[in-house]
């Protein structure tokens, strides 16, 4: 018998039950998916840093990353348990019932999740397992597998019976490890496609209202067409589609306005709740603001800059009455995810924080936060741009951590200044002769006075800027440079609105983001 053969009954019979728990999740959407399940455990109880790492290995596909490393861990396993099920079954059934166990708890977790659907999603998946696990194992290890009877047929063939079911023939295991296999990818294909469904984006008849504050851009500024052009320079405002998007939701919360509540409460005068009519019946403004995520590494793209619609944060503070010990204001999403930002960075005039109905003069898209979400200039999204709000609570850094402080992240968290090289890109071959050197640079919301250019560890050179827009957004910048035969390295460092130059000390994105300059290798011919 080969050894492979009961490893792949192993893998098979784990794969099956991995796609049955699937099936009955977009079926049922309360029962929970047990990959996306763990997949959450498994965020939740991350270590300090880890989240930086897995964010630099796979950026944005860091939620499939790692689905795709559940599953595979999950299969190896299985193909461990087959092998130990030729001579004890019993401890093979045992572990897949543990494995099965592990997403019903961790489904438990979810709040959108009912126990009863997900406890009959777990015996649905363990009964899979296991009882195709004995089968696969008898079919691997053929007429040798306990308990068999053997019967003869008239023209002698070996009919034995393994389990009460016939012994189709250790020839045949191959034959029907394919079958169930191919039908698992089927069934658990349809079950996420059908889970997923309940993160579509929101109807096409969904409107908002007009803000009656629209944003007004300086003189001289400009976002209909690029103020400066360099052939892949980032646009000043990054379409719906192209912005970046970091936050623990495997899948979207499925939170219509008709049904949306958000709440104030905490170290307030008196908690209130406001309906998505009650919203929006306070005065509507727009403001472009740059966002960034702490795990952006130095040139990273996790940063871009929108046109933002909704109310000011602070009118809907001052409808509950924050109390003088509330030092910090924590939203809340949907999904039970928190991030918390000082009161006194909230109440500061110089800055608008809102509560973001709309993107890009579309409602929010499903994924960015619809139908409500925070955006607050100058601090990073892990403790202020919360998606899918649903609460806002006012207390204290020393009574409450939110989501990412308890893994280690800062709890106070400014925007750094940065800057970044869009072209030409790294390893770029150029001709000698007049080169584009362009990228955009930040420092919400303190805004970007200068952008310098330096060659070769050379003098810094100042680059041309676009007229900015607002300081709580990016600017473009282009230094146009005579690039002569050879390698050279470039760098660019920006100067914040207060004077303050960008570090050249580099850092990690964890606990509170990466500091250096950003610089390219090019070779010229």
């Amino acid at each position: 018998m080969p050894a492979r053969w009961p490893a792949l009954a192993g893998i098979v019979a784990v794969a099956a039950a991995l796609a049955a728990g699937e099936l009955v999740a977009g079926i049922l959407p309360s029962a929970g998916s047990p990959i996306l399940a763990v997949s959450r455990l498994i965020v939740d109880l991350q270590p300090p840093g880890a989240k930086d790492i897995f964010v630099a290995l796979f950026g944005t596909a860091d939620k499939i990353a790692l689905q795709v490393i559940i599953v595979l861990v999950a299969l190896l396993v299985g193909g461990a348990v087959g092998r130990l099920a030729v001579r004890r079954l019993e401890i093979g059934g045992v572990i897949v019932a543990g494995f099965v166990g592990v997403g019903f708890v961790a489904a438990l977790r979810d709040p959108n999740v009912q126990p009863a659907l997900a406890a009959a999603s777990a015996a649905v998946q363990a009964i899979v397992g296991i009882e195709l696990l004995r089968r696969l194992v008898a079919l691997a290890t053929g007429p040798g597998a306990a308990p068999a009877t053997a019967e003869a047929s008239a023209d002698g063939e070996d009919t034995r019976r393994a389990g009460g079911m016939p012994d189709w023939g250790r020839r045949s295991f191959l034959r029907w490890s394919g079958v169930i296999g191919a039908t698992s990818v089927a069934a658990a294909v349809l079950g996420r496609g059908l889970f997923d469904r309940q993160s579509a984006p929101p109807p096409e008849s969904v409107t908002n209202p007009e803000p009656g504050e629209p944003a007004t851009l300086p003189e001289g500024a400009s976002i209909a067409t690029d103020e400066l052009t360099a052939a892949g320079l980032t646009p000043i405002v990054m379409p719906n589609d192209r912005f970046y998007r970091i936050d623990t939701a495997f899948v979207n919360p499925n939170v219509e306005r008709e049904d949306w509540r958000l709440r104030v409460t905490g170290l307030v005068d008196r908690e209130i709740e406001l309906t998505w009519d009650e919203l929006v019946q306070l005065p509507i403004i727009e403001q472009y603001v740059t966002i960034a995520c702490v795990s952006n590494e130095v040139g990273g793209g996790l940063v871009g800059n929108a046109a933002w619609t909704g109310v000011p944060l602070r009118m809907v503070l001052d409808m509950a009455g924050v109390r003088p010990e509330a030092d910090q204001l924590v939203g809340i999403s949907a999904d039970s995810f928190s991030a918390g930002m000082p009161v006194s960075w909230v109440m500061d005039e110089s800055r608008v924080p809102m509560i973001a109905i709309g993107m890009n003069g579309q409602p929010l898209p499903r994924e960015h936060g619809y139908p409500a979400r925070l955006i607050v200039p100058g601090l990073y999204g892990y403790v202020s741009a919360t998606k899918w709000l649903t609460e806002l609570r006012l207390t204290t850094f020393s009574d409450y951590q939110a989501f990412w402080i308890v893994r280690g992240w800062a709890d106070k968290a400014p925007i750094l200044t940065q800057s970044r090289i869009d072209v030409p890109r790294a390893a770029a071959r150029l001709s000698a002769g007049r080169v584009a050197v362009a990228g955009v640079a930040w420092a919400p919301d303190r805004g970007v006075q200068r952008v310098e250019v330096r060659i070769d560890e050379g003098d810094w050179r100042e680059a041309r800027i676009s007229t900015p827009i607002s300081d709580a957004s990016w600017v473009q910048w282009v230094y146009e440079w005579d690039a002569p035969v050879g390698n050279h390295r470039l760098e660019v460092r920006a100067t914040d609105g207060t004077g303050e130059p960008q570090t050249d000390r580099r850092t990690p994105s964890f606990p509170d983001g990466a500091r250096g300059y950003d610089r390219v290798d090019v070779s010229v011919a």
